[in-house]
């Protein structure tokens, strides 16, 4: 039988993924920058939240935007309306983003005057969770029509998260969504996630999540 070579390649991405993300983390430190990571599936309200964050927080922080698909530019002029930085960064059919993708979208940014970056990650419940983009702190959007049993099915999106926000409460009595047992399951992946329910659309909610996001940018930056 001839012989052949098993080459780990998976392990060796990641360990330079995470060495080029630990890379970005140091240099946003030494700017003072703020990097958020916010993933969700597609279609949950990731766009709507962040318009509604960037109203809250946009005359405290001076905030920037990346905004990440596979095609199209339609979130970052919604974005761009909302009067801060903005930049689409199109991932060629990956359906993540990496440390370096992350750095190049900074540096496309520009963060000389961002105290906030917010990283808009595509849309998937598996790929993002795979990869550290350097972020400091990483959030998630679980709207209520996916159902309260999405940590149990996709536990590693939920044990990365620093923050779940659990989005359209607004519609939760139409659903057969259980919000005690949702938050269960979160702490079961992760005792130590930020639960937040909020509405998106109609603001419930979002003065907690602004200010925990705020009181994370000020200790990063002090600290």
């Amino acid at each position: 039988m001839g012989e052949f070579k098993v080459l780990e390649i998976k392990q060796s991405i990641f360990e330079d993924n995470d060495k080029d993300a630990e890379a970005v983390r140091a240099e946003l430190k030494e700017k003072g920058v703020f990097l958020l990571n916010l993933m969700s599936s597609p279609g949950s309200g990731k766009t709507t939240t962040l318009c509604r964050t960037i109203e809250l927080l946009k005359n405290q922080l001076r905030i920037g935007i990346m905004e990440a698909d596979i095609d199209s530019d339609v979130d970052a002029k919604t974005i761009a309306e909302q009067g801060v930085k903005s930049i689409q960064l199109h991932t060629g059919g990956m359906c993540h983003l990496d440390a370096d993708m992350t750095r190049q979208g900074l540096k496309g940014l520009g963060i000389e005057d961002v105290d906030l970056a917010i990283l808009e990650n595509v849309g998937n419940l598996v790929c993002p969770a795979e990869f550290d983009t350097g972020s400091v702190k990483n959030a998630m959007i679980l709207s209520v029509p996916e159902g309260h049993d999405k940590p149990l099915k996709y536990p590693l999106m939920f044990s990365i998260c620093d923050v779940v926000l659990i989005n359209k409460i607004d519609v939760m009595p139409y659903f057969d969504f259980d919000l005690e047992k949702c938050k269960e399951y979160i702490a079961m992946r992760n005792p130590n996630a930020k639960v937040i329910p909020i509405c998106a659309r109609t603001g419930e909610g979002m003065e907690e999540w602004a200010a925990w996001l705020k009181e994370e940018v000020n200790e990063w930056q002090t600290n």
